[in-house]
């Protein structure tokens, strides 16, 4: 068995696409806020493709980038800023902040309705509680990858392993909400190849090169690979060995243009969605 590779490059695509045609139909024009702070390369590389899908479907688009060594009250200063800003509809705090800085106060700082990311509190507990909020947007991401396999998800097994409050807790509500029975495991587990064998859908999201393997998938399953590391010689991998994997799941998701175009594709989306949350039309 060969899986069959989930584009989330050309499904990403579409969702601008779409994203695109409800903002060319609106009198005012959604605003999105990003805010970096620091020169960590992966976070400007990402940075850079979320403002240029927010100048591609039509937002209006505003980065700020601080220095690395700015104070938490200069942070803070500005996500207050932005937060009262009418041509701002949505904020983004890009992750991770210097270790200086505390990232939970300033994810607390952007109120439930411009939480782009989906990462407020507020948010979380809406997902939690299986309410309407803006979704957490890699689990999202996953989702309508998962989707596009068109596998069921109803009644079906899912393993997430990862419980991060970005990825894994987020992705797990979702899979919940989509009717399938969810394990979730991370790093005290025990025999976590057992458990994975056992997933029709399986979502790795840990941050560990290539630790899945073919031997912990079960024939035929969905597997979908939030991890993006960094090798020693510079190279680009996901938390699923994707050579052996592929020769046992149906469907795989590959790093990169898998997941990540998914995430900034659902940023776009949440962005329209918290404009008209906010009264834009």
């Amino acid at each position: 068995m060969t899986a069959k590779m989930l584009d989330g490059k050309a499904l990403a695509q579409k969702v601008k696409d779409e994203v695109r045609a409800a903002v060319a139909g609106m009198q005012d024009k959604p605003g999105l806020a990003v805010l970096m702070v620091g020169e960590d390369p992966g976070s400007k590389v990402y940075v850079a493709g979320k403002v240029k899908d927010a100048q591609e479907v039509g937002f209006h688009s505003f980065h700020h980038h601080l220095v690395a060594d700015t104070p938490q009250e200069r942070l803070m200063a500005l996500v207050q800023q932005l937060a009262a800003d009418p041509r701002v509809q949505g904020i983004l705090v890009q992750l991770p902040l210097p270790r200086h800085l505390d990232g939970e106060a300033a994810l607390l700082a952007i109120p439930p309705e411009k939480d782009v990311d989906g990462l407020h509190p507020a948010n979380l507990g809406r997902l939690a509680s299986g309410r309407a909020c803006l979704p957490s947007c890699t689990p999202a991401g996953c989702m309508e990858l998962i989707r596009l396999s068109g596998a069921a998800v109803s009644g079906k097994h899912a393993v997430v392993v990862g419980r991060s409050n970005m990825v894994g807790k987020p992705m797990a509500h979702m899979l919940l909400d989509a009717n399938a029975t969810v394990t979730v495991c991370h790093s005290h587990t025990p025999d976590l190849g057992a458990v994975c064998r056992q997933a029709d859908i399986l979502v790795a999201a840990v941050g560990r090169p290539r630790l899945i393997t073919g031997a912990m998938v079960k024939p035929g399953a969905v597997v979908v690979d939030v991890g993006m590391n960094r090798l020693p010689d510079g190279k680009l991998c996901g938390d699923v060995d994707q050579a052996s994997v592929a020769q046992v799941a149906g469907f795989l998701t590959p790093v990169p243009g898998g997941v990540g175009p998914m995430t900034r594709a659902m940023l776009m989306k949440n962005t329209l969605q918290a404009a008209r949350n906010q009264g834009l039309r």
